[in-house]
Formats: structure tokens, sequence, C-alpha cells
């Protein structure tokens, strides 16, 4: 087992060590100068997405609100709980402002790659589509990337499926341990249950339960924080000197100074908001939209809804406590959750008990779509291959829950995340040109007083499925009629 571990280990040396965190932030500052800032262009236009899609319901298509949720349900998980506490515990208050960067950048990224998803997906003939990273490898850059393609879905169904599911199980189960004196074994059925039910109604049921929990979730945990920060009103501006102050050197709170704050951030920011990883194209492509730029949009807003808004809940709550002391060795999520007891009381833990438990279920049905998607890709819509992966999933999770120790098995999940990772990026730094003629195809249609519309013929050299558009353009008609003049 130890030679295994070390093989992984160097893996993730030379993924997450060195290569994959400046490629991304070099990819994304491109990505956000060469379209001119487009994720700030269309920052308000990411709301309009919050309101219900009738349309999409009535023609049994997955909503962009519905993607938008699963994927923020993704996103949003222990990172947002644990890992901005790890971030300020080893980069100080200033890693914070690096992670607010690296989000406002990473928007573009998740822009492009989302577009791009929706540009080659593929119609499944029950008002569903497939797409993500292999499949616009295969059909952008042709089939002699197929074997990339194949190393992505691979990567993607053992890090993701497997691997962050078992993690996910265990802190679920931990945390019901630690603050109820719930049993593991308990948990573990309970969890195993209901992801079951969940995950064989596929991305429909999937969909319709996001669209329930993750408003719950987010909202919760916001209105949390909103009320830490009233008691707290008047440190509020002390707090953000603190974190600009750091994050320019201009006060030490750690050893490493802004070097320290600048690698956290950046590090625990792209690890939460997942933008440029490939893992939330998957769940791009799902969405019903008349063009693909606007789940691009959309999209982007999760990477925003991930870091500037559940992060910030989370590092506010920390930096305006009296628990965090600079340098102190303290696990995360046990610094979050006597930074919020020490504000509001003991039933704190409850509560953020709950939220770890809705934070790690809508990422468990977030993966397991993931390894869907990827094995689908595979093998083709085989039924036998998703009850097995389904299977293995439920098992999976259930194992998790149960052993203690049962994670340290997966050690191989973020050495292969940091691998699907490159993969993604290269893939998106060779079909930048085509996401950017997508991307003037929408901004022409919109100064030409038009309701974008995706039309495949006007890009004929491109392989895409003109059957997964027909619906859009035919319902494009009534609201261009209805365009005031």
């Amino acid at each position: 087992m130890a030679p295994i571990e070390d093989f992984f280990n160097l893996i993730s040396d030379l993924t997450w060590g060195w290569a994959l965190i400046p490629f991304l932030v070099v990819l994304g500052v491109f990505f956000t100068l060469v379209s001119k800032f487009v994720q700030f262009q269309y920052f308000t236009t990411m709301f309009r997405v919050l309101r219900p899609d009738p349309e999409a319901g009535r023609r049994g298509h997955v909503s962009s609100r519905e993607a938008l949720l699963v994927s923020v349900g993704g996103r949003v998980g222990g990172g947002n709980i644990a890992g901005v506490a790890v971030a300020i515990t080893l980069g100080g208050p200033g890693a914070v402002f690096w992670m607010w960067a690296i989000a406002l950048v990473g928007m573009a990224t998740s822009l492009f790659e989302c577009t791009l998803a929706q540009a080659f997906k593929e119609d499944q003939g029950d008002g569903t589509y497939r797409g993500g990273p292999a499949r616009y490898i295969t059909h952008g850059l042709g089939a002699d990337y197929r074997w990339l393609a194949v190393i992505y879905a691979v990567c993607l169904i053992a890090a993701f499926a497997f691997g962050f599911n078992a993690f996910q199980g265990n802190t679920v189960a931990g945390a019901a341990q630690e603050s109820l004196g719930l049993d593991r074994l308990w948990t573990g059925i309970g969890l195993a249950t209901i992801t079951g039910l969940v995950v064989y109604g596929g991305i429909k049921r999937i969909a319709k339960v996001a669209d329930v929990i993750i408003p719950i979730m987010a909202i919760g945990y916001l209105a949390m924080a909103l009320f830490v920060i009233l008691i707290n009103l008047f440190e509020v501006p002390g707090m953000i000197w603190q974190i600009v102050s750091n994050a320019f050197g201009w006060q030490e709170a750690v050893g490493g100074g802004m070097g320290a704050a600048i690698s956290q951030g950046l590090r625990r920011g792209l690890f939460s908001n997942e933008a440029g990883l490939g893992s939330a194209p998957n769940v791009a492509a799902v969405a019903y939209v008349p063009h693909p730029v606007n789940q691009g949009i959309v999209q982007a807003f999760s990477v925003f809804i991930d870091t500037i808004i559940i992060c910030s809940c989370t590092a506010f709550v920390i930096l305006l406590g009296d628990v965090y002391q600079p340098g102190a060795d303290i696990d995360g999520v046990v610094l979050t959750q006597q930074s919020l007891v020490s504000h509001v009381g003991e039933w704190a833990s409850y509560f953020l008990t709950g939220a770890i438990l809705l934070f790690a279920f809508s990422s468990i049905i977030y993966n397991y779509y993931l390894g869907e998607n990827a094995l689908t890709f595979l093998t083709g819509n085989k039924p036998v291959a998703l009850h097995l992966l389904r299977i293995a999933i439920v098992g999976v999770v259930f194992l998790g829950a149960i052993a203690p120790g049962a994670t340290a098995v997966f050690f191989f999940s973020d050495p292969l995340m940091g691998i699907l990772a490159l993969v993604n990026l290269l893939a998106l730094a060779m079909l930048f040109p085509t996401a950017l003629r997508v991307l003037n195809d929408f901004r022409d249609q919109q100064a030409a007083g038009k309701v974008p519309v995706f039309n495949p013929a006007d890009f004929p050299d491109l392989d895409l499925d003109h059957k997964a558009w027909s619906d859009a353009a035919a319902d494009a008609v009534p609201k261009e009629r209805t365009r005031p003049a």
C-alpha cells in the first residue's frame, strides 16, 4: 500500500503542489481580460435565474435555476465551513481577501467552461441533456482526443462519485455523533437510504430535491451570519481592515505573512468554488436555455454564491469572534463551531450540525450525478452500468459513515481531482476560441435588439447536436414578438 500512496502523493505534488493553481490563476485572468470582463458585464443578469422557469417544466426539461441549485449544492460543502477556517488558521485573515479575488477571476473561467458544456451537449430524447468536459473534448477537439476525455471521465468517477462521497458520509456521521450522540450506524443507514431514493430518480429528481434543500441551506446559513454581523456591527470595519492589511502584508498574522495569505486564499478558494476544475459543467449542460451563454452566466453566479457569499459568512463568524488566535493549531470545523457558539450560545453547535448535514447531502447527490454523467460517456446509457453505480454509491456513503477510518481508503481523491482539473484546463485553453465565438454570437444578437438564441447551423464547422436546440429556437419566436420596441 505504501508505494501506491507514494505514487498518488507524487501526483498531488505535481498538480496541486505547483502546476494547477498557477494554471488556474493565469487562465482565469486571461479569460477575464480577453472577454472584456464578461463576468462583470452580465453580473446583474445573473440574479434573474432565481425566478422559476415554467416553460422548462412544461417541456419536461431541467430549468436553468434547478441546474444552478444542483451545482451550488455541490460547490457548497465542507470547504465552506472547515476549509475557510483552515485558510484563516494557516494564512491569516488576509487569506479571505485572496479567496474573494480568485472567485471574481474564477467566475470568468466557470462561464466559459459551462458555455462549452452547453454548446456541445447531447439530447437524450426524454427532455434531458448530457454534457461536460468529456463531451466537449470529444466533440470540440475531435475523436483523436477521446483518450483525454476517457482519462477525465475515469478520474471524475473515482474522485467525486466514490472518494468525496465517502468523505461526505464520514463528515455527516462524525458531526451527528459529536453533537447529538447518534451512533454512526444509524446515521449511515439513514443517509444511505435517502441517497438511494434520490439518485434512483436521475437528474430530474436530483434537481427537484436541490430546488428545495439548497435555498433552505443557503438562506439559513446566511441568516445566521447576518445575525452575527448585526450583533457585532461596530467591529465590522476593523475586521475588514484586518483582512485587507493582512492580505497585502501591512500586518502579519501568521508566519509567512503575505505569501501565506495568498497561497492559502487561492488554494482554498479554488478548492471550494471548483471554477476551472471541470465538475460544474457536467451539471450546467443539463439545463434548458435558449443560448449556451445563458447558462455560462448562471454558473458564474454559482461561484459568486459559493465564495463571495457563503465562504464570507464563515470567515465573518470566525473573525468577529474571540476564539480565533493567529497561529493556533485548531481543527477547521471546531474553529467554526466554537466561534459560532461564542456568538449565540451552545445551541449553535446543533445548528451547524444541521448545516453540515444539508451541505454534505447536497454534495453527495451532486457527486453522484458527476459519476453518472461520466459513466454514460464511457459505456453509453446502459441501465446495468447505472444500476451498479447507484448501488456502489449507496454502499460507499454507508461505508464512509460507519467507519471512522474508511475515508483513508480514498486517499487518491485529491490527486485524481488534480489530474482531471489539468485535463479540463488544457481543453479549455484549446477550445477558448470556440467559446469566444459563442460569446460573441450572444453579444451580437443582444446588440441587434434580439433575444439571443443559439442556432447550431451558424456553426457548421462544429460537431453540435442540433436536436438539443430545437426547443430553444421554437420558444424564442413568441418572446421576440412580445419584446417591447
